[in-house]
């Protein structure tokens, strides 16, 4: 038997028991170690952005505003397609999903190494590596692995979309040297080059199909439309309790930190590299952030769970508005803000299983993760034009405090119980 169908065997095993605890099949771990990895690439690629705007500042003439206006128009992109391929990975599994988004994403680099106008910028991480990003995304990556996780889903889904930071306290600070030693140009190049490869290791080890459940057999799924299905998702309060603090998240993560932390950095008179560096430690604090809220998941009550990293979130901009010129506070900030940052995701996506469904967790997820992108959109270009406008990000810091607070009491509302699992819409 060849590799891929040891994988495809593998994955359609149960779990095994080992010293009376059950753990999950090796089906299960190669799609969380694949997956770990292709979020790590993906969101050192996005994390990028930030950390060329101030050499494309003064290289290029390119403004804030500019930069922030490409990253908020891949993330747009990134909504549009996030229930798409979440509905793919409902139906296919996760294998073309993620071939399809790892090639694109190379492309993307490759032009974006390439680019001379604001313009091209905009078609080559907006449009192209947007695409990447779609489809190599934490809905996707969470989705494959509920779907095969049968005991201990959060912390399984928790270690696979950790990849999303955990990769990044190495990659982006190797960024920052490839960008102090050689060019920007080259960094884009050599990030296109492990794209590329990653594309290959998924080709060569993930498993070509998803897992074939008898609950799936008997629950109709086959006779649903994506209409259908969408507006099942939608009937459901825990949908909407989701969907608008994942909105919010999207703001106060991916719009305001991952898009103008390193600007701010730079602003405040810190180097490259030591400002790097601070968002590997962020990263890597995140990593254990994500890992441990996915185990708390478990076992713990998860809105509960869920509120309070919200609330904990808003605090840490108290300590990033304080941050001045101290070394020592933004490394603070970096391990306090990692600690609850994508914590929230192993949360959410325990949550969209329990509440609203494995059968259709694609989709509801790819739905709310385009809630996400369109608040990250939002925060990347307002931090952009207030800092064009009044050449300050305190306004930026302050609202995405009040914003974690306003998430966390929405989530408050969820009751942890899980509902009685609901037929699947037919007709």
């Amino acid at each position: 038997m060849d590799l891929v169908g040891e994988a495809q065997s593998s994955e359609r095993q149960p779990p095994v028991d080992v010293g009376g605890v059950e753990v999950e099949s090796a089906g299960t771990w190669l799609v969380v170690g694949v997956g770990f990895l292709t979020l790590a690439l993906a969101f050192s690629i996005r994390a990028a952005l930030g950390l060329m705007m101030p050499t494309w500042e003064q290289e290029l003439g390119w403004s804030r505003s500019t930069v922030s206006g490409a990253m908020s128009m891949a993330l747009i992109v990134m909504a549009v397609l996030a229930p798409f391929a979440g509905r793919l990975v409902d139906r296919q599994g996760p294998r073309a999903t993620l071939v399809f988004g790892m090639v694109t994403l190379a492309i993307g680099c490759f032009c974006i190494a390439a680019a001379e106008s604001s313009g091209f910028l905009f078609f080559a991480f907006g449009i192209l590596s947007a695409i990447g990003f779609g489809l190599v995304g934490m809905h996707v990556i969470s989705t494959a692995v509920g779907q095969r996780a049968q005991k201990n889903k959060g912390l399984a889904v928790g270690i696979a979309s950790s990849g999303s930071t955990g990769g990044q306290f190495l990659i982006v600070p190797l960024i920052a040297v490839l960008l102090t030693a050689s060019s920007w140009r080259w960094a884009f190049i050599w990030l296109g080059v492990a794209c590329l490869v990653v594309t290959v290791l998924v080709i060569w080890r993930l498993p070509s199909r998803k897992p074939d459940h008898d609950a799936e057999r008997t629950s109709g799924k086959s006779q649903t439309s994506l209409l259908q299905d969408t507006l099942f998702i939608c009937r459901k309060p825990a949908f909407h309790a989701l969907f608008w603090s994942f909105f919010l998240c999207g703001y106060t993560t991916t719009g305001v930190i991952e898009t103008h932390f390193l600007p701010y950095a730079a602003f405040c008179g810190f180097a490259a590299i030591p400002s790097a560096t601070a968002y590997g430690l962020l990263s890597a604090v995140n990593l254990g952030g994500m890992i441990l809220a996915g185990w708390l998941s478990d076992r713990v009550n998860r809105p509960l769970l869920l509120g309070s990293i919200y609330l904990l979130r808003g605090l840490s901009f108290v300590v990033l508005v304080n941050i001045g010129a101290d070394i020592e506070v933004l490394f603070l900030f970096a391990a306090f803000f990692g600690l609850v940052d994508y914590s929230t995701v192993p949360v959410t996506a325990s949550l969209i299983a329990s509440h609203i469904g494995i059968r259709v967790m694609g989709l509801a997820f790819g739905l709310i993760s385009a809630g996400h992108q369109v608040g990250g959109a939002l925060g990347a270009y307002l931090g952009g034009y207030l800092f064009d406008l009044y050449a300050r990000y305190e306004w930026v810091w302050w609202s995405s405090l009040w914003l974690a607070v306003l998430a966390g009491l929405m989530v408050f509302l969820l009751r942890d119980k899980v509902p009685a699992p609901e037929p699947a819409p037919t007709g």
